[in-house]
């Protein structure tokens, strides 16, 4: 049987079959990397998870679940009522499987953590930098105030500018800063480069991204906020089980 391969009718169907196949092939690519592309994921997040706690630079992809499992020992949810919804026991069942786009004010992943006999506590939080989303992990000691240290990673700030909040210089500043004053207020900033005038309290934004440095100040504002209720029943623990050594 022969065809008219100069026809419309053939060129049609020969595209027509085309594009199926290549559908196809794609969903069935797209499948099989799926369970991958998972678990990279999950261990990236992990990664920076830990970034907050500890130095992960030397740490191998292979080691972060075992690593992730020995400092955390739990991942609750909770509200900004100080509420605790899910105990996160499982350690990345409850808190972790709550993605950036649904964390809220009612839907809060909040990290209790252990790291050479000392409790940390890790909150997640997400905002809004000159391009996109950026997102962060703040580390607070067992007095709930004190920075332990911090990750900060972005979608698409500018490379050289805002895109810095990725690495070490702006992140190591936070460490020892303090995070809520005694009346509970946050008084953790990022102010203009330059412009530090509390060390204590402040920290200096990236010399030209000063629309990127607005907004990790106004993220850490924000979930500072909404964190300070649960951080407040934590501190209560550590001191009543101080007490009762």
């Amino acid at each position: 049987m022969k065809f008219n391969t100069n026809s419309n009718t053939y060129t049609i169907v020969y595209a027509a079959i085309t594009v199926v196949i290549v559908a196809f092939l794609l969903a069935f690519v797209s499948s099989a990397l799926k369970e991958r592309s998972e678990a990279n994921e999950r261990i990236d997040t992990k990664r920076q998870i830990l970034a907050s706690l500890i130095d992960v630079s030397n740490i191998a992809d292979a080691d972060i679940e075992s690593t992730y499992l020995k400092y955390i020992q739990a991942d609750e949810i909770v509200n900004d009522k100080g509420d605790i919804l899910k105990a996160g026991a499982d350690k990345d069942k409850d808190g972790f499987a709550v993605s950036r786009k649904e964390i809220g004010a009612d839907n809060l992943p909040f990290y209790v953590c252990q790291v050479d006999s000392q409790s940390l506590y890790v909150i997640p939080m997400v905002g809004k930098g000159l391009w996109g989303t950026i997102w962060g992990y703040v580390a607070l000691k067992a007095d709930g105030k004190t920075v332990h240290g911090t990750y900060f990673s972005h979608e698409s700030e500018t490379a050289g500018l805002g895109s810095l909040i990725k690495e070490a210089p702006f992140q190591k500043q936070f460490e020892g800063k303090t995070a809520y004053d005694e009346t509970g207020t946050a008084v953790l900033r990022v102010v203009k480069s330059g412009q530090v005038k509390d060390p204590q309290t402040q920290c200096d934004g990236i010399s030209g991204a000063t629309l990127t440095s607005n907004g990790v100040d106004q993220m850490i504002q924000d979930y500072l906020n909404l964190y300070k209720a649960r951080l407040a029943k934590s501190t209560a623990s550590t001191f009543e089980d101080t007490e009762n050594e």
